[in-house]
């Protein structure tokens, strides 16, 4: 009778087991609605999105862009030597200030803002699209993920950066992202087509302006 007992305990122990195989294997407690997931790898940041995302454009080694064609979102992930620097010329055009969030070791600052395609004065609420911009600046270079939520996506709660799409789409990617020291990081300054001196002229206007010097941009037009 003993011995009977410890077979049912062992065919019981090896059907959990097999279920807790298929649960994993076809992914039944990953979240998110069971999607799947996409790894992707530059010479400057490795990670892995939701969904089923491809790279749709590699041209150049420090922008790469990727289109989940399901839901309507493309990632554009770049690398500049000073992310700082480009987030404060975004937030003298409008961007809203941060919220900051830290994973594996990474500082992240997160903003959030809205833009219709094309700047169509025609064009109306129905094709705002939503952006959420992560920006994380290293010693040597700075990172950046653009994660464009389109008109027509079916993610809800995009009108805030912390909404569905953060907690289902982007906050799984930071967790899961590895940055890396790269070669031939383009410069912030020759981005915008400027001397070092030159951006660090434009960098001190906008300084100057936040800090409540209104005139200063008038002075240098």
């Amino acid at each position: 009778m003993e011995n009977k007992n410890i077979i049912i305990i062992l065919v019981a122990v090896i059907a959990v087991i097999a279920i807790v195989g298929v649960i994993f294997t076809t992914g039944i407690l990953n979240g998110n609605d069971n999607q799947a997931t996409s790894n992707f790898k530059t010479e400057f940041m490795e990670g892995r999105f939701t969904g089923d995302v491809s790279l749709v454009n590699d041209t150049h080694a420090y922008m790469h862009s990727y289109e989940d064609k399901q839901h309507h979102i493309t990632y554009n992930i770049s690398t500049v030597d000073n992310s700082t620097a480009l987030m404060k010329i975004y937030q003298f055009q409008g961007v809203s200030n941060p919220e900051k969030r830290t994973y594996n070791g990474n500082d992240w600052n997160i903003y959030f803002t809205q833009a219709i395609p094309g700047n169509d004065s025609n064009s109306t609420s129905d094709n705002t699209m939503s952006i959420v911009i992560c920006q994380s600046q290293g010693e040597k270079q700075g990172y950046l993920i653009y994660a464009i939520f389109g008109a027509d996506t079916d993610v809800n709660s995009t009108t805030t950066a912390f909404g569905e799409g953060y907690a289902d789409y982007i906050e799984p990617m930071l967790k899961s992202i590895t940055l890396k020291e790269s070669k031939d990081v383009p410069k912030i300054n020759e981005e915008f087509g400027l001397s070092e001196d030159e951006f660090a002229q434009q960098m001190e206007l906008i300084r100057q302006f936040n800090a409540g010097n209104r005139s200063a941009l008038e002075g240098a037009q």
